[in-house]
């Protein structure tokens, strides 16, 4: 063990904030966006794909200046420090261009700094293998802590989240300077390269193993359903009405810490093949638990977490190690990393968006947004709420709205945002038509909050995803041949040294 508890401290330190940054936001700003802003399926993928985005373009040139020009430390601390300003700037952004565009340049700052966290964490400690874990499971506590925090305090559909995050990243950043100074490696310190291994032809060898190959595609492949549970899982929870969301969805974390100490257990009886198969396996109960509407199986679908991600992403990692000699492991890593958290991820989010737009509630009103510096927008939302609608549109009672609407436009102001939205009068009737379920032509507080509650097709848009993963599980399964003994005995062994918490967060790497 390290003779410098101090270093580990601080180090722990950092990567407790580091985690806890992406799950102050990460987490719950699909309910904010979809709740509050009023986003579509579609926007709220878009801003999910951002990370993907992030990971794709900042290893073009974070790499060349972390390696060559400035010491880690010093790299992580600017990088947070933008990402601090640039969080402050998107909790109080309400339109989607903007907020897009702030979020591409935050994930671009925010992407690079999961690699430079383990690179200095390696660099200032004497034995990886045992100091390594115990200091990247404070990630996964950060995690945790926040989503407790955002789910019993702050809520999910407000803007605080996200300034959380951003004292976060301010924290981060003055802490960084504090941290053990490691300097650029320089090129001179750089391994070897053959000019073969430069262009890349490692990976091009490995490609054409056809069980690589397969296995290459089908990470590709599960991370297009598995995006719908990173951008939308908190919204069907809110939806639901479920309790504390956000909090809720620490259970995943939590199985995840479980699942990682057994991994050495289950890769020795299961081997590599069969851990693979059951982790896209999993994805697909996950799915098909969310889409019985039942809070007791949606719980159990969290859970089932630590075997989605465990069971295949952290496997997939270990696996790749066995398969190539020492000097290929980072170019291979950090390929599948582009494939999965990468490519993978921006086409899923984006697929996820796309469907749940397909199928929006059939009590859903055609309504007019318009800002507080004049723009419009149309868009079709949920009923207004009861309280200020019962009023306005005339309730009867307890008999409720008559569904022959007397009024020509029913209007309400968001005070978050200082927006108005105005609903048009056909498509509020046709819904209230609708919700009067005992055809009294009157719609009483409970029809009106149970249509209320039901903004999207939940059941359909689950069975999407649920289907895409067992396409992928069917495709790997006939496709990939179980490694060779002498791998099987290598991967095990790998599996007992693999770091927990190692796998929080929306993507593969890496949520």
């Amino acid at each position: 063990m390290s003779d410098k508890p101090g270093v580990q401290l601080k180090l722990s330190v950092m990567m407790f904030l580091q985690y806890a940054i992406w799950g102050a936001w990460g987490v719950s700003i699909g309910g904010y966006m979809d709740a509050t802003l009023y986003f579509t399926g579609s926007q709220i993928g878009a801003i999910f794909s951002t990370t993907a985005i992030g990971a794709m373009i900042s290893p073009l040139f974070i790499g060349y200046v972390a390696d060559r020009l400035l010491a880690t430390e010093k790299m992580i601390g600017i990088l947070h420090l933008l990402g601090a300003v640039l969080l402050g700037v998107a909790a109080f952004t309400t339109d989607f261009p903007t907020l897009y565009g702030v979020m591409v340049v935050y994930a671009v700052c925010y992407m690079p700094t999961l690699a430079l966290t383990n690179s200095i964490s390696f660099a200032n400690i004497d034995d990886p293998e045992k100091e390594f874990p115990r200091i990247r499971v404070w990630g996964t506590l950060g995690w945790i802590a926040v989503g407790l925090l955002v789910g019993f305090v702050l809520g999910g559909t407000t803007n605080l989240p996200i300034l959380l995050a951003a004292g976060l990243s301010l924290a981060l950043a003055l802490f960084s300077f504090a941290l053990p100074h490691t300097p650029p490696q320089g090129r001179r310190d750089a391994p070897t390269e053959t000019t073969q291994d430069a262009k890349g032809s490692g990976i091009l060898e490995l490609l054409q193993d056809s069980s690589f190959l397969v296995f290459v595609i089908a990470s590709f492949l599960v991370c297009i359903p598995l995006s719908f549970y990173y951008g939308f899982a908190n919204v069907f929870l809110a939806e639901l009405n479920a309790p504390y969301p956000t909090a809720l969805q620490t259970i995943g974390q939590m199985s995840e810490v479980g699942f990682m100490a057994a991994m050495p257990f289950f890769i020795l009886r299961l081997g590599v093949k069969k851990m693979l198969a059951v982790g896209m396996l999993a994805w697909v109960i996950r799915y098909l638990c969310f889409g019985t509407l039942q809070l007791p199986l949606i719980v159990f679908g969290l859970f089932l977490h630590g075997i989605c991600y465990d069971f295949f992403f952290v496997a997939s990692q270990i696996y790749v190690d066995t398969q190539v000699v020492e000097r290929q492991r980072a170019s291979a890593q950090s390929f599948i990393a582009f494939v999965t958290m990468g490519v993978g991820m921006f086409v899923g989010a984006n697929v996820a968006g796309w469907t749940v737009d397909r199928y929006p509630s059939p009590y859903a009103v055609q309504a007019t947004i318009t800002e507080s510096d004049g723009s419009q927008d149309s868009k079709k939302l949920p009923l207004p709420s009861w309280e200020s609608a019962s009023v306005h549109l005339s309730a009867d009672g307890d008999r409720g709205v008559p569904v022959d609407l007397a009024t020509g436009t029913y209007s309400e102001t968001n005070d978050k945002t200082n927006s108005t939205t105005e609903y048009t009068h056909s498509d509020l009737a046709a819904a209230l038509k609708l919700a009067d379920k005992d055809g009294d032509l009157h719609v009483t507080e409970t029809e009106w909050n149970a249509a209320r509650s039901d903004p999207h097709q939940w059941f359909q848009i689950w069975l999407w995803p649920a289907l895409a993963a067992l396409g992928t599980c069917i495709l790997f399964w006939i496709g990939f041949k179980e490694p060779s003994e002498k791998d099987s005995q290598l991967l095990e062994k790998m599996a007992e040294e693999a770091p927990l918490g190692a796998g929080e967060g929306p993507e593969p790497q890496v949520g």
